[in-house]
C-alpha cells in the first residue's frame, strides 16, 4: 500500500479561488434551481429535494450577504437561490438577525429554514476556514463550491471543524459538485469533511471531491446515534483520507461509482447495525476499504462489481472485521430510486472529469463518458405556462382511493383531504409554500391534474411545480390553480409543489387523470 501523509500547505490552498468583489447583492426574477439535472439518490425520496427552485435569486460575495439574503425572505421557507462568487471567510461573515433566519458569525448558518440553494457561479466560490452548518432544516441544495481548512481547534475555528455538517432533524439535502478539503487530521485541528448526526435523513453527496483529511465524514456521532440514514454517495473522489469514508452507525447508505485513492487506515466503516450497498466502486492504493473497524458493534454490506487495486487488508480481530481480502455480501439492501451504473473500470476516468467544484457540473449517464447538463445553473427558467381555465378533465379521478403525503401541513389539515372528493376539507402547508403528493401502490399513467382551492382560502396559489415523485423530475411549472397538463407519465407518485403563494393556500382537491 502506498501511504501518503497529509502535507498540503495552507499557503498553497490560499492561492486558489476568487477574491470577494462587490459589497452589495442584487435580486433578480425567479430563476431555475442550481440543480440543472435534478437531485439523485436518496435526496429524491421523501418528497424530493429542489432547494430554492421557483423563488428569487440573490448574488452574494460575502458571508454576511448570504445571511442577509436568508434573513430578508418573507418567511423561513420562502424559496431562495443564493449565487455565490468570491471568497467567503471570517472577515466578511457576520451574524444577521431576522424572523426568517438564525445565523452566526463563525459559520454559514442554515438553521431552522427550508427551500434554499447555495451555488457557486462566475469565477468560483470558496468558503475559506468557514464551514457550512445545516441544523433543523430541510430541502437544501449546495452546489459548485469549495470548502477548505475548517478547524475545530486552533484559530480560527468554525462549525466544530466540519466542512459541511448536518444535525438535528435535517431532511432532504443534496450536495453536488463540491470540493471539501483539509490540511491534516485531528491533531492539526480538523474534524470531518461531511458529517451527519442526530436524525439526519435523505441526503445525497454526488460528483464531489473530499481530500487531505484525517476524517472523511460520518453518519451518526456515537453507537447510540442511529436515527440517521438514507444517504447516497456517488461519483465522488476520496483522496488521501485516513478513515471515515464514511463511518456509518445505523441506517442505510448507498455507495456507487466512487473512486477511493489512498485511504490510509480504513474506508467504508459500517457499524452498529448499519447497512451499506457498495456498487461498482474503484478502490486504489488503500487499506481496509470496507468492513467494521474499531468496535465490536457489527455493521453489514452488500457488494457487487467493485475493483480492488492494490488494497491491503488487516487480520480480523475483536474490534476489527475487514470485508476483504475477498469481500462478499452479508446483507441485502433494497434501493427505492432509479440509478445507472458506470462500469467500475472507467470510474477513475469519469470521476476525474466530473467530481469537484468548477468542473462545469458534468455528470455521467452510465456510458463512461461525462456529459454537460443543460441548462446551466444560471440559465433562467422557461416562462411558466399558466393552467388553461377549462372545465375539469373527463374520466376517472385517479386520486380517489389513492394515498397521499407531503412535506408539511398546517394544524387541522390533512394530506388525505386532497383526494377524498370533498371540497369542504383541505390541505394547507405549514406556511405559504410546501408540497403535497398523491401516490399509488403500482405505476399509474397520469397526464393531467386539477388543483381545486377551497372556498374562503386565506391565500391563493402563486407559482408551482409538478414533480415526478419517483424520480424528482419536473414535469411542468406554472402559476395559479386549475387544470394542469403535462406529457403522459407512468409513476407511483405525483407531487404538487407550491413555491410561491399569497398567504396560506388551501388545496381542497388534487385530482389526477390519465388523459
Amino acid at each position: 500500500m502506498r501511504r501518503r501523509p497529509v502535507t498540503l500547505r495552507v499557503s498553497a490552498l490560499l492561492a486558489t479561488g476568487a477574491v470577494a468583489a462587490a459589497t452589495g447583492f442584487a435580486l433578480s426574477a425567479p430563476t431555475a434551481s442550481a440543480a440543472a439535472a435534478g437531485a439523485t439518490g436518496y435526496a429524491t425520496q421523501n418528497g424530493g429535494t429542489t432547494g430554492g427552485a421557483g423563488g428569487q435569486t440573490v448574488r452574494a460575495t460575502t458571508g454576511t450577504q448570504i445571511h442577509q439574503a436568508l434573513c430578508g425572505r418573507a418567511s423561513a421557507d420562502t424559496p431562495l437561490t443564493i449565487q455565490v462568487e468570491g471568497t467567503i471567510n471570517h472577515g466578511n461573515t457576520t451574524q444577521v438577525s431576522g424572523d426568517s433566519c438564525s445565523t452566526a458569525a463563525d459559520k454559514i448558518e442554515l438553521k431552522q429554514i427550508s427551500n434554499v440553494t447555495i451555488v457557486g457561479v462566475g469565477s468560483g466560490a470558496v468558503f475559506d476556514q468557514l464551514g457550512i452548518h445545516i441544523r433543523e432544516s430541510s430541502n437544501i441544495i449546495i452546489q459548485n463550491v469549495t470548502v477548505r481548512n475548517v478547524k475545530k481547534s486552533g484559530s480560527p475555528t468554525s462549525n466544530g471543524g466540519d466542512a459541511i455538517g448536518m444535525e438535528s432533524d435535517v431532511r432532504n439535502v443534496w450536495v453536488d459538485h463540491v470540493t471539501l478539503e483539509a490540511s491534516g487530521g485531528e491533531s492539526e485541528g480538523y474534524d470531518g469533511l461531511f458529517d451527519m448526526k442526530d436524525n439526519t435523513q435523505y441526503v445525497t453527496l454526488s460528483y464531489s471531491t473530499l481530500r487531505n483529511s484525517g476524517r472523511g465524514g460520518l453518519i451518526g456521532s456515537s453507537e447510540s446515534d442511529v436515527s440517521n440514514g438514507f444517504v447516497t454517495f456517488h461519483h465522488n473522489l476520496y483522496e488521501n483520507i485516513d478513515s471515515r469514508a464514511p463511518l456509518l452507525r445505523g441506517g442505510i447508505a448507498h455507495m456507487y461509482n466512487n473512486h477511493y485513492v489512498s485511504l490510509n487506515e480504513s474506508g467504508i466503516n459500517s457499524r452498529a447495525g448499519a447497512r451499506a450497498k457498495v456498487d461498482n466502486n474503484y478502490f486504489e492504493d488503500s487499506k481496509d476499504v470496507l468492513g467494521t473497524f474499531y468496535t465490536d458493534a457489527a455493521g453489514y454490506w452488500q457488494v457487487a462489481g467493485n475493483i480492488f487495486d492494490n488494497v491491503t487488508w488487516s487480520e480480523p480481530g475483536e474490534d476489527n472485521n475487514p470485508a476483504g481480502p475477498n469481500p462478499t455480501s452479508n446483507t441485502s439492501v433494497g434501493i427505492p430510486y432509479a440509478y445507472t451504473l458506470d462500469a467500475a473500470n472507467c470510474v477513475p476516468s469519469v470521476v476525474s472529469q466530473t467530481a469537484g467544484a468548477d468542473k462545469g457540473l458534468k455528470v455521467s449517464d452510465g456510458s463512461c463518458t461525462p456529459q454537460t447538463p443543460s441548462p446551466t445553473p444560471t440559465d433562467p427558467t422557461p416562462t411558466p405556462t399558466d393552467p388553461t381555465p377549462t372545465t375539469p378533465p373527463t374520466g376517472t379521478n385517479l386520486s380517489i382511493g389513492a394515498g397521499a403525503d407531503g412535506t408539511s401541513k398546517a394544524d387541522g389539515t390533512s394530506y388525505g383531504n386532497v383526494r377524498d372528493g370533498n371540497l369542504s376539507t383541505y390541505w394547507s402547508p405549514a406556511g405559504s409554500t410546501g408540497a403535497v403528493s398523491v401516490k399509488w401502490g403500482t405505476a399509474t399513467t397520469v397526464s393531467k391534474i386539477n388543483i381545486r382551492e377551497a372556498a374562503g382560502s386565506e391565500g391563493t396559489i402563486g407559482s408551482w411545480r409538478v414533480l415526478n415523485g419517483d424520480t424528482g423530475a419536473v414535469l411542468t411549472s406554472g402559476s395559479g390553480a386549475g387544470v394542469i397538463s403535462f406529457p403522459r407519465t407512468s409513476l407511483k407518485k405525483v407531487t404538487f409543489q407550491i413555491t410561491g403563494a399569497d398567504g396560506t393556500p388551501k388545496v381542497a382537491e388534487f385530482e389526477t387523470y390519465a388523459g
